[in-house]
């Protein structure tokens, strides 16, 4: 038991719907609980990066709490991320505490982003804990170029992490970041590896968040062009799927599999979002590329209640802008880092 067993219970989540002025009805939200990761991916961040202090980062009691009140207000499915999720100590606890909102109904779905370097050691217990399907983030399979993509890792962990999730019943999703110099070639060997062992794929978009060492205006490939090339081979079926959030979904005739496209650059996917983003610090953002924030940790600590708590993110929702401003070239549409963000 905890303080915040019963906030999912208000009745306000069905009779007032946390909607933006662009009639959007929130009810997804993705939580970053720590920026910190095991894995330096190109793309992500800095080689050397400077990690948050302690004390700026919530508790697992404060994203406990302000994850219920979310709940309470009728979000019903929630996603973990980082930086990487298994990374935080005490992090199998906080699903824990959370996983009880699936048991009462109040939540729907409870999922989780990572790179899968932990995965061998945690996904018998997060199956047991309700979890029901994963996304895990995999650019390659050449383990050079996946050591040199992430800056050291090892491709062997992560495959013997999905192996692990899908012999304890998860279904797997596979992310891949398409990178015009490095696995753009690779892409159709990759979709046909995860369709054979029964996982969907998403291709995403490199986006520009963040000051890193690469350039990304090299890296960037089109998913439209990509498509198209794609289709000169394959039989892609559009999918009537739509989840709220930025994938459009095609079945690939020839393999049976389901192939996502994330296109923040080529196509604005902002049209039907109905998703916000906790940061580990408590900082809530209502749109991935803009620079809105609501400060909701200094709500906590200052003394305020679950009814302040559930009013600050209210006016934030309001708040929620139309779209993103993605663009490659110039600076990054956002100076916050994809790892503080939440993935």
């Amino acid at each position: 038991m905890t303080p915040y067993d019963d906030i999912p219970a208000q009745a306000t989540a069905a009779t007032q719907p946390l909607l933006d002025t662009f009639a959007r009805r929130v009810s997804y939200l993705r939580v970053s609980v720590t920026d910190r990761c095991d894995l330096r991916c190109v793309y992500c961040m800095a080689e050397r990066m400077v990690f948050l202090p302690k004390a700026e980062v919530l508790t697992l009691e404060e994203l406990d709490r302000v994850a219920s009140v979310f709940i309470g207000l009728g979000v019903k499915k929630m996603r973990l991320t980082g930086g990487e999720p298994l990374v935080r100590k005490g992090f199998m606890g906080l699903v824990g505490g959370l996983s009880r909102h699936l048991g009462n109904g109040a939540l729907e779905e409870l999922t989780l982003t990572t790179n899968g370097t932990r995965l061998a050691q945690h996904a018998v217990e997060l199956a047991a804990l309700g979890l029901r399907r994963i996304n895990v983030s995999l650019d390659t399979l050449k383990p050079d170029l996946f050591q040199t993509l992430t800056r050291g890792g090892d491709l062997a962990q992560v495959l013997a992490g999905l192996e692990a999730a899908r012999a304890a019943g998860l279904a797997v999703k596979i992310n891949t970041v398409a990178l015009a110099r490095d696995n753009a070639a690779e892409i159709p060997a990759l979709i046909q590896w995860a369709h054979d062992l029964g996982m969907d794929l998403t291709l995403i978009e490199t986006m520009p968040m963040g000051e890193i060492e690469a350039d990304r205006t090299d890296q960037y490939l089109s998913l439209s062009a990509l498509r198209d090339d794609l289709a000169s081979y394959w039989t892609l079926e559009d999918l009537p799927l739509n989840t709220g959030g930025p994938a459009r979904y095609v079945r690939v005739r020839e393999t049976g599999g389901r192939l996502g496209f994330i296109t923040p650059l080529s196509h604005n996917f902002c049209e039907a979002c109905n998703r916000v983003r906790l940061t580990c610090t408590g900082t809530l953002h209502t749109c991935l590329g803009q620079d809105d924030a609501t400060d909701l940790r200094a709500v906590m600590r200052d003394g305020g209640s679950d009814a302040d708590l559930a009013e600050a993110i209210r006016t934030a929702i309001l708040g929620k802008p139309k779209g993103h401003d993605f663009r490659i070239g110039g600076a990054p549409a956002v100076a916050r880092h994809m790892s503080t963000t939440g993935g």
